[in-house]
């Protein structure tokens, strides 16, 4: 699993996310980050075919929304996926959110297709300590990725540890805090003392940390940026004044408490 990826969130299934996803696949990037939800499988599917990039070298991801999860829909989810995407499988399938009372049979489902060979790899999307805990009471297989909201005001380093500590790759949506990281003094200073982007910095931190990131971006300009972040080193000392900005501050909705 490429440890930079390109998340298409918000980008326009059509042009502006095909575009994207060739922009991203001529820079080098091998991870391409979309789900049901997004409505721009089709767009993404495009963009990997007319790449001309060989599709065993790229790592293709969705997720089963929330209104599919079940044993049976989350299969018809993946097979309508797999077919909007124009692809033969997925790299990795994720749960999008832990929906109460369902994702232990979603759970079942992943597991399915992981042992059909549908998808490479299976895992989870903002599921806390609690949901992988009882999770993993049941499961046949502990998810291989958990992919949850992460930047220097939301590290959850805890749930962090308890995922390594269980062989669960930590993976950060929404790194640059929905574009508020760019108001803060401290990454100003720290992108004038590397010669580097503030996203590039925040980028660097994430993978420093063993975290795999995949920023969001329609813009080809900012799509080539983010990728060059594998030339330079944050000092610790930097990276734990990162870490330090924790404030348990979330920009999307909460695992524990959401409505849809």
């Amino acid at each position: 699993m490429p440890y930079l990826g390109l998340g298409v969130y918000l980008s326009e299934d059509g042009k502006e996310v095909t575009n994207a996803v060739k922009w991203a696949l001529e820079e080098g990037y091998r991870h391409i980050d979309t789900a049901s939800i997004y409505e721009n499988e089709e767009g993404v599917g495009k963009g990997i075919k007319e790449s001309g990039v060989d599709r065993k070298d790229i790592f293709v991801v969705s997720k089963v929304w929330n209104s599919d999860q079940g044993y049976g829909s989350t299969i018809n989810a993946f097979e309508a996926s797999l077919k909007r995407l124009n692809l033969d499988y997925l790299n990795l399938y994720l749960v999008h959110w832990p929906v109460k009372g369902k994702y232990k049979d979603t759970w079942r489902a992943l597991e399915y297709l992981y042992e059909q060979k549908r998808v490479r790899a299976i895992g989870v999307s903002n599921f806390m300590q609690d949901h992988l805990e009882d999770l993993l009471s049941s499961a046949k297989y502990v998810p291989m990725v958990n992919q949850m909201e992460f930047h220097p005001y939301l590290v959850q380093q805890k749930l962090i540890d308890f995922c390594n500590k269980n062989t669960i790759q930590y993976e950060a949506w929404s790194p640059l805090m929905q574009g508020h990281i760019f108001e803060l003094d401290i990454m100003k200073s720290m992108a004038a003392k590397y010669h580097k982007t503030i996203a590039q910095i925040v980028l660097r931190w994430n993978l420093q940390k063993g975290i795999v990131t995949i920023p969001k971006s329609s813009k080809k300009e900012r799509i080539k940026a983010n990728a060059d972040i594998f030339n330079f080193e944050l000092a610790q000392e930097d990276v734990k004044k990162l870490d330090q900005l924790d404030r348990g501050k979330r920009f999307g909705p909460d695992p524990n408490n959401f409505d849809f």
